[in-house]
C-alpha cells in the first residue's frame, strides 16, 4: 500500500508467496494507483483497492472490516508493516484470526528480528518471509512483461530522465538547472532525452525542453506498464530517489540514482545489476560529469 518503489521491490516476495501457496486463492490489498497493473501480474487471483479510510470514518473502517472478515483468509502477509497495516490485524477480532506475518501485536508469525528497521527493504522482507517457512525469495522477475509494446515512438537511442519526486521533499531533488545541463550533454552525445514524471511535474519537463535540444516530454502520459517498456528500451536512466528508478533498475537499464541525506540508500535504494548510487548531503553539490561518470560502463554512448 506504499509508493511505487515499494510495490516493485515486493515483486520478489509476491512471487515467492505464490510459489509457496500454489493452490491458494491469493488476494492483494493495495491502493488505487497499483490495482490495474497488479491485475496483469501472474501473482494474484484477486486485487482489492484499499481506500484507506481515516480511523475517524467509522463507517469506512467497518466496511473494510466486513470485507476482510467475509473472505475468511487463512493467512495474511503484511509486507507494508506500517501502523495502518498492522491495525488491520485487529479488525479480525473477535475472530477467527488468520495466521499473520508482520509486526502486528499478537500475530502468529511476527518478524522478530530486532534489526529489521536497519535492513534494506529487500532483505527485510526476505527475512520476514523466512520466518514463515518461505526459504527462497528471488530478485524481482518481470520477464512476463517483456512482450509488452512501447506505445511511444522515440528516436533511438534515448535516455530517461526523472527530475521529479515527492513534492513535499524538495531536498530529494537534484536542481532543475542541473537536469537542463545534463539533458543538453546527453543530446550532444546523440541520445534523445526523455522526461518522465507525473502531470504535476510537467513544469520541470517544460523547463528542460526550453533549453535542451531533442527533448521528449512524457510527463503525465505514462502508466506503470509504460515505465517498464521504456526502461526495457532505454540506453540509460538518471533520476532522483523516486519510484520510476526502481523500475529502471529491475529492467537492467544502466541507472544512476541521486540521493541526498534525506533518504538512506542502504535502506531503500533501487536494486539491479546495473545501478549506481551518487549520494551527497546536499544534491546541489553533485556535478553533471560526476553523474555521467557514474554510469555503468556499457550504459552510455558518445
Amino acid at each position: 500500500m506504499g509508493a511505487l518503489g515499494d510495490f516493485v521491490q515486493a515483486a520478489g516476495p509476491y512471487a515467492a508467496i505464490r510459489a509457496h501457496h500454489p493452490g491458494a486463492h491469493i488476494t492483494l490489498l493495495t491502493t488505487g494507483p497499483f490495482a490495474d497493473f497488479a491485475r496483469r501480474t501472474p501473482w494474484f487471483d484477486e486485487v482489492w483497492v484499499d481506500n484507506r479510510p481515516k480511523l475517524s470514518n467509522l463507517a469506512g473502517v467497518l466496511a473494510l472490516r466486513g470485507q476482510l472478515r467475509a473472505q475468511r483468509f487463512s493467512r495474511v502477509y503484511d509486507l507494508q508493516t506500517s501502523d495502518r497495516s498492522s491495525f488491520y490485524y485487529q479488525l479480525f477480532r473477535p475472530g477467527p484470526m488468520p495466521e499473520w506475518s508482520g509486526i502486528a501485536f499478537g500475530c502468529s508469525h511476527p518478524h522478530k528480528n530486532p534489526r529489521r528497521d536497519f535492513l534494506h527493504t529487500v532483505e527485510r522482507q526476505k527475512d520476514q518471509l523466512a520466518m514463515t517457512g518461505i526459504a527462497e525469495v528471488r530478485p524481482p522477475d518481470f520477464r512476463w512483461l517483456m512482450r509488452g509494446s512501447l506505445r511511444f515512438w522515440l528516436p533511438r537511442p534515448f535516455a530517461l530522465l526523472v527530475p521529479g519526486g515527492a513534492a513535499h521533499r524538495p531536498e530529494k531533488r537534484w536542481p532543475i538547472a542541473h537536469y537542463c545541463a545534463l539533458a543538453t550533454q546527453i543530446a550532444h552525445r546523440g541520445l534523445t532525452p526523455v522526461i518522465l514524471g507525473s502531470t504535476a511535474e510537467k513544469p520541470l519537463a517544460q523547463t528542460i525542453s526550453a533549453v535542451a535540444p531533442r527533448v521528449r516530454d512524457l510527463t503525465g502520459e505514462t502508466d506503470i506498464a509504460d515505465l517498464f517498456a521504456l526502461a526495457r528500451e532505454a540506453a540509460i536512466c538518471i533520476g532522483n530517489d523516486t519510484g520510476p528508478m526502481h523500475i529502471a533498475a529491475v529492467m537492467n537499464c544502466p541507472t544512476v540514482v541521486l540521493f541526498s541525506e534525506a533518504s538512506d540508500p542502504a535502506l531503500c535504494a533501487p536494486r539491479g545489476q546495473r545501478v549506481a548510487i551518487v549520494r551527497r548531503k546536499d544534491l546541489r553539490a553533485v556535478r553533471i560529469n560526476e553523474v555521467l561518470d557514474a554510469l555503468p560502463a556499457d550504459g552510455a554512448s558518445s
